[in-house]
């Protein structure tokens, strides 16, 4: 019975698979992004934690988004299991090039997937995914910009302090 109802989903079942992987990597990136917050919270970096907070949230709901897709089209979407969180960073400079780098591999991965959508001929998945990799180019650029911050200003004394304050207005 599980594989005839497979054979009626709407979306292309490597697609599925894909994308079902996607919704581990996005609910990594809202618990990696939960851990930054708590670190810049304990740090006194209030500024700095309440912008990972709500990139926190902006990942959940992106992991929603997908799981919600591969549902509504007749597929099925697994709750993901989520493991190896760092939560031990050296300087909030350290945490945005993580995020960063972060946000680079999961623009890499919905590209992949988008490629596979145009290679199997799904082209509803495909449609569906052009507003990930525009949330993903928007991404990018504010941590690089977040970063480009810290070479303007340094991370000495008090200029932490105003490059938390900037970066919770940057969010």
């Amino acid at each position: 019975m599980k594989d005839i109802v497979r054979q009626k989903i709407g979306i292309n079942v490597d697609i599925m698979d894909m994308l079902n992987e996607q919704i581990s990597k996005e609910a990594h990136s809202s618990a990696a992004y939960l851990a930054m917050a708590s670190w810049c919270d304990h740090n006194g970096l209030t500024g700095s934690a309440s912008f990972f907070y709500k990139q926190s949230l902006e990942e959940r709901e992106h992991m929603m988004k997908i799981f919600k897709f591969i549902n509504d089209n007749g597929g099925t979407a697994y709750s993901p299991e989520v493991s190896n969180i760092l939560h031990d960073f050296n300087s909030l400079q350290e945490i945005f090039e993580t995020a960063l780098d972060q946000e680079i591999a999961i623009t890499k991965s919905i590209n992949n997937i988008v490629a596979k959508c145009r290679k199997v001929q799904d082209f509803a998945s495909e449609q569906f995914l052009h507003w990930f990799i525009n949330e993903q180019m928007e991404e990018e650029n504010q941590f690089r910009r977040i970063l480009e911050m810290f070479e303007l200003m340094g991370t000495d004394g008090i200029a932490l302090k105003l490059l938390d304050e900037r970066i919770s207005h940057n969010g």
